[in-house]
């Protein structure tokens, strides 16, 4: 089995495990091991512009915000740019700060009929240190996979 395959279907045993409601979950070093060799996998962004704008940004990810800053609610358009900028028919890999807002990303779109969804665990910043820091010890910054700051 090649590692693509694998990998997949390790996320999607997580997903099973941890009754999730959408195809699987994948750490921040298997999913950009995905994305590099699976051309049609689309890498959604799902933090806010603020995020984006002063802690880094994923080079190639799709930006598309699931809460707007200042207040945090829920953007009302999440859905249609989900279906106006993504295939459905294509795996679509949802990052944000720790995994929390990507999960219910994958959820919402799996929800409205996206095949393959999946949430990348621990986000892009991860958990906070014993400083109270993130980046520092999970997440795609930690993990030193590909981002810019802006």
């Amino acid at each position: 089995m090649e590692i693509t395959a694998a990998l997949l279907k390790k996320a999607q045993q997580r997903a099973q495990e941890l009754g999730l409601p959408y195809t699987g979950a994948l750490l921040p070093v298997e999913a950009i091991q995905v994305l590099q060799k699976n051309q049609s996998a689309q890498l959604v962004d799902v933090r806010s512009q603020a995020e984006w704008d002063w802690v880094g940004r994923i080079p190639g990810a799709i930006e598309i915000e699931l809460r707007l800053y200042p207040s945090m609610q829920l953007n009302p358009h999440f859905l249609d740019e989900l279906i106006q900028q993504l295939d459905k028919t294509r795996p679509i890999f949802f990052i944000c700060r720790s995994g929390v807002r990507s999960n219910q990303a994958a959820s919402i779109a799996s929800e409205a009929g996206f095949n393959e969804c999946y949430n990348i665990l621990e986000g892009f910043e991860g958990n906070k240190d014993d400083n109270g820091h993130r980046g520092n010890t999970s997440g795609w910054k930690a993990a030193k996979l590909p981002w810019v700051q802006s």
